[in-house]
């Protein structure tokens, strides 16, 4: 952290508000910022929007939480995916992002205690979902065995891929759920948004230091030298968003940290079952530890739901790391053929290896900081793109109400959650928080 009497500047005009990042999150904050009159600048490493962890993501939207205030923002973000092109005001003849909407299967088994609480907080908000039997599990799936296999285990254990004997009975069908087949291009649908807007965008530069003045934020300075002077700066980048987080000094006051966390996805081909339909289907999975999803009309994609008993591989440098494929990229493919014994796994890898921001809780962090005018929103990759319509909003309703004077530590700001008729307490999301004890401590995205 640098300590300037008056930054230079190096851009007209000058920024309010300097983001840095421009992966799906930091677009939406561009966006936000910019309708309510302020003039933003996001910094970008990358050569162009969502090159970062957004173009890894699964791009899944689904509501089933099992936290209430999760519940509630993703709900109401499903509203604007459903509304893509309005949320954006883009003109009609811009491509943008498809939304395939297929509902999303889960079964009901003691590993997820057979989903109570997400159950209880759709109930709560009128969230619509149906309990489907084996017939309907068939038909979503194809041929599926319905064997109970937890708990999950690693493939050299002896018992890896036995039945323990039970059956599932039950699975729910969130019927407000689909994915986005290409998170990129959903990111580069916000980011022409926000410069609809006024946003401005400077890519391939990286901020070397975060410059203060008399104890606040006071801009940037970047690895090139130049420096960009702004009142408030804002942290959303991804896996660096430690390494950000610590230029600034803000680090060791948080009770909750983000750490880089390699993920890979598995692209095989689909089973017969499932090749060509369409919208296609979204399946997670806790008695066998995966989830997928269809990956075009013929192909799958499959993510692990990170159980404990699997490496996880933690990055300390996410500027030098092996992005090679593990043993995960066929561990996840054998754990879904228990589901689905008709799965073919070839031998040739396909798939997704990428880094994750995540945070303790695998909750985000959407906050201000101990230094004035520095902001964070942080550990979002894989639970956040779903709510990247609203992160913008919850960013710009922190920043507006802080540098207002509202003391968020203290007295948590509300969003109106508009679509819902539900409010969202922003405090759920706050760095200072304790782990909360009710997350699942995974992802499907």
């Amino acid at each position: 952290m640098t300590d300037l009497a008056a930054p230079a500047l190096s851009t007209e005009p000058a920024p309010d508000v300097i983001i840095i990042g421009a992966g799906i999150i930091g677009c939406s904050t561009a966006l936000a910022l910019s309708q309510a009159g302020l003039k933003t600048l996001n910094i970008e490493r990358n050569a162009a929007p969502g090159l970062g962890s957004t173009s890894a993501s699964t791009g899944a939207i689904r509501v089933h939480y099992s936290t209430f205030d999760g519940t509630a923002l993703a709900y109401e973000s499903y509203h604007h995916w459903l509304e893509w092109r309005d949320f954006l005001a883009a003109p009609l003849d811009e491509e943008l992002a498809a939304f395939h909407h297929t509902g999303c299967l889960v079964p009901a088994t003691s590993s997820n205690d057979f989903l109570a609480p997400q159950l209880a907080y759709c109930d709560q908000l009128g969230i619509a979902y149906q309990r489907w039997g084996h017939a309907q599990i068939h038909a979503y799936l194809g041929a599926p065995d319905l064997s109970r296999f937890f708990p999950v285990r690693a493939p050299d254990d002896p018992a890896f891929a036995e039945p323990n004997g039970g059956s599932i009975e039950e699975a729910i069908f969130f019927e407000t759920a689909g994915y986005v087949s290409d998170p990129q291009l959903a990111c580069l649908n916000m980011a022409e948004a926000a410069k609809r807007a006024g946003a401005r965008f400077v890519f391939t530069a990286e901020v070397a230091a975060i410059e203060t003045a008399q104890g606040r934020v006071a801009g940037v300075r970047l690895a090139d030298g130049r420096r960009i002077g702004a009142p408030v700066v804002v942290n959303i980048t991804g896996p660096h968003s430690s390494k950000i987080n610590a230029l600034a000094g803000v680090a060791q006051e948080m009770a909750i940290k983000t750490r880089a966390l390699k993920q890979e996805k598995t692209v095989l081909p689909a089973p017969a079952a499932l090749a060509g339909r369409q919208p296609g289907v979204i399946f997670s999975d806790s008695d066998v530890g995966v989830y997928f999803r269809s990956h075009g009309a013929e192909d799958i994609l499959i993510g692990s739901q990170d159980f404990s008993v699997d490496p996880m591989i933690w990055v300390d440098d996410p500027d030098d790391w092996d992005d090679n494929f593990s043993q995960q990229w066929q561990t996840q493919a054998w754990r879904l053929a228990q589901r689905l014994p008709q799965l073919g796994i070839p031998s040739r890898m396909r798939g997704v290896v990428a880094l994750y921001d995540v945070a303790d809780d695998w909750i985000p962090i959407y906050d201000r900081s101990s230094l004035p005018g520095f902001y964070m929103a942080c550990g979002t990759s894989g639970n956040q793109f779903k709510n990247a319509p609203l992160a913008g909003r919850i960013m710009a309703a922190l920043i507006q109400g802080c540098e207002a004077g509202q003391d968020h530590d203290t007295a948590p700001l509300h969003l109106p959650l508009e679509r819902i008729g539900q409010q969202a307490n922003l405090g759920f999301y706050s760095r200072l928080r304790a782990i909360n004890a009710q997350s699942s401590m995974s992802v499907v995205g």
